[in-house]
């Protein structure tokens, strides 16, 4: 564990650049080998505006990374947050802890939060309004929303308490998480639901990107099913018949231009449906 700790303290850029790279890559075979959908699309030309949102996020997240070790620093010295409060614990618990937590707050709660805050779900809505999700729908995030991403991460650092190896092993968890539950892969229904008791599996989020509220409004979590099951987010749905992208875009052409996507969440929309999310209007 305290070579875990070590190398995650000090892991190079290069070897995450691999984790973001080889991600993408491996999911993206098994998409053609084991697709859930046979989606009619360009796969590269859909790609291309995931591909950047997916560049400006590390970007920002790079550019804004000063932060996050100010404050793990900070955490560290002064023995401050949840984590550091707590009875002495063995070393793998308090790994563990530290992850669970920076999943509630950095994900879980950053999430929950975009769906139910009208602005920050304008901004969301460049990633629901993909209709073709795979692997590279990840991290289809408006710059803005990755500025809001990191907001909340921060925040967990700070409350948690936790060291930057703690950090950068639960973004690296994340990162790999988010791929894997993205990517258009047919899991044996048996396997996805044993696996989405402790972790998300790819159906149970593809759930979260059914275009029909309340199917919309649930499963929030990124690497861990708890707290969905936890605060009541959890729902479940026939992965066959799900439908993705929201009703605010019926169509996928309304959103496959790049620069259509970056002015998105300053449009105001409104929807005749009575199923639509109310939260855009």
């Amino acid at each position: 564990m305290e070579f875990l700790l070590h190398y995650f303290e000090t892991i190079p850029s290069a070897h995450r650049s691999l984790l973001l790279i080889g991600g993408i890559t491996v999911f993206w075979l098994l998409e053609g080998a084991l697709p859930l959908f046979k989606f009619k699309y360009k796969k590269w030309k859909h790609a291309w505006p995931n591909l950047f949102f997916t560049f400006t996020t590390v970007i920002i997240n790079f550019a804004l990374a000063f932060l996050l070790l100010k404050t793990a620093d900070w955490v560290t010295v002064n023995n401050f947050g949840l984590i550091n409060w707590l009875p002495e614990m063995p070393l793998w618990l308090y790994i563990i802890l530290g992850v669970l937590l920076l999943d509630f707050i950095g994900a879980y709660l950053a999430h929950y939060v975009e769906h139910k805050v009208k602005p920050l779900w304008k901004i969301h809505l460049v990633h629901h309004s993909d209709h073709h999700v795979d692997t590279t729908t990840a991290n289809r995030h408006h710059p803005l929303e990755s500025i809001i991403r990191f907001g909340f991460t921060l925040l967990g650092v700070f409350i948690i308490g936790t060291p930057i190896a703690i950090v950068f092993l639960y973004q690296s968890l994340s990162l790999i998480a988010t791929q894997f539950t993205h990517a258009n892969i047919k899991m044996p229904k048996t396997a996805d639901k044993i696996l989405s008791y402790v972790f998300i599996s790819p159906d149970m989020h593809k759930v979260h990107h059914h275009y029909k509220l309340p199917y919309t409004d649930s499963n929030y979590g990124n690497i861990f099913s708890i707290w969905d099951r936890l605060f009541g987010t959890y729902m479940e749905y026939d992965r066959e018949q799900i439908v993705y992208g929201v009703d605010t875009f019926p169509n996928a052409d309304d959103n496959a231009s790049l620069k259509h996507l970056l002015k998105q969440p300053f449009h105001n929309y409104r929807h005749p449906e009575t199923n639509s999310h109310n939260s855009v209007l």
